[in-house]
């Protein structure tokens, strides 16, 4: 057999891993997509300012979400907010308010649970795969000494709670795959501007190497958990 000469060969092409970041218009999740794209990453973001992603109307979710094509390796639900529409967070028991309340768990609780109900289809199957939903300290309720910002712990413990049950069942159906919260700690960001003089902060840059650092450690025997920005375990 008389060799040609000409060799045929299909070079190896490194898959990039993917990353979608569900909030990334926001100051953590914009961070979060820098981080991700300078290591290398395929991001794809969706947020409420370019996709009209709105917790208020649910159904935006499932719109957004359906135009997304499988396999996401991360899937990082950045959203949530402290101040809403005037409702500040409450000094006082006293000072409750129900409609307040009820718009802390809509955006803080309700919307984060909808987009988990619709990536089960976007995150990947057959390697290992995160789902780090970003909640806060202050929905820890063996970590809450102080008491006040009744209706923003509560909606953050309602997540906490709804990120553990999702667990169980992704973990059915991706056994590789980790699904937790995650405390940011206290970030430079609007959202965070009036309360930085009593809390220790970071950039959102800083932040953000932590978090990537802390999300792409944890493994499918860590689904379920809280962990803080150092990889440490928080008290439900």
């Amino acid at each position: 057999m008389e060799f040609s000469g000409v060799l045929n060969f299909v070079p190896y092409e490194e898959k990039m891993q993917r990353v979608l970041i569900i909030g990334n218009s926001g100051g953590i999740g914009a961070a979060l997509e820098t981080e991700y794209t300078s290591r290398q990453w395929s991001c794809e973001g969706v947020s409420r300012s370019c996709d009209g992603l709105d917790f208020e109307h649910p159904e935006t979710v499932a719109l957004a979400l359906g135009k997304l094509k499988p396999s996401f390796q991360t899937i990082i639900i950045a959203t949530g907010a402290l101040t809403i529409n005037g409702y500040k967070p409450e000094k006082t028991i006293r000072a409750i308010s129900a409609d307040g309340m009820a718009e802390q768990m809509q955006i803080n609780a309700i919307g984060p649970a909808v987009i988990l109900s619709n990536i089960s289809r976007l995150l990947a199957k057959d390697c290992k795969s995160r789902v780090a939903v970003l909640s806060a300290r202050v929905g820890s309720i063996g970590d809450n000494r102080l008491g006040g910002w009744i209706s923003y712990r509560a909606a953050k413990a309602a997540l906490n709670q709804i990120v553990h049950t999702a667990s169980i069942e992704f973990a059915r159906s991706h056994p590789q795959s980790a699904c937790f919260s995650l405390h940011p700690g206290t970030v430079e960001t609007p959202l965070t501007k009036q309360f930085i003089t009593t809390h220790k902060s970071q950039a959102p840059s800083a932040t953000a190497v932590s978090l990537f650092n802390v999300i792409e450690s944890i493994e499918a025997k860590d689904t379920g958990c809280f962990f803080d920005q150092n990889g440490l375990s928080v008290a439900w």
